[in-house]
């Protein structure tokens, strides 16, 4: 019994010490880095209400969960300068580990079935990729 307690007694601190190391090791591993960031710019037909707008961005930050991948994601509406008509009314900010994921993202079913379902209410859409600057 007393040998038991004793090999637990020793056992305890080199687990600890264990997971200590794998946390350390977990925190300084150098991960890749991102590399492609993927903007994409809608202006909606006239017409398309409010509700239908904040609609479409809460269904591409859903859909954009299904993208591998995908390492940073934000979106908002385009600052409209007074009296003036901006050319798009929404931008989406896509940021991509690698170029293949960025390359999947635009083959990926979720994101298709996503631009069919809301193509009808786009008047422009400009998408495209660029290199993130080490």
């Amino acid at each position: 019994m007393e040998r038991k307690n004793k090999t637990l007694g020793y056992l305890v601190p080199v687990f600890a010490l264990c997971v200590f190391m794998l946390v350390i090791y977990g925190a300084y591993v150098p991960h890749k880095p991102a590399e492609i960031q993927r903007v994409v710019c809608i202006k909606f037909k006239p017409g398309t209400t409010t509700q239908e707008v904040e609609k479409h961005l809460r269904d591409f930050a859903t859909m954009k969960k299904s993208v591998k991948d995908v390492v940073a994601y934000s979106a908002g509406h385009v600052q409209k300068a007074d009296n003036s008509s901006e050319e798009f009314d929404v931008i989406h900010y896509l940021t991509f580990r690698t170029k293949e994921a960025a390359r999947e993202y635009t083959l990926n079913a979720d994101r298709n079935a996503f631009v069919k379902a809301n193509e009808g209410q786009w008047d422009n859409v400009l998408e495209m990729n660029s290199n993130i600057e080490k």
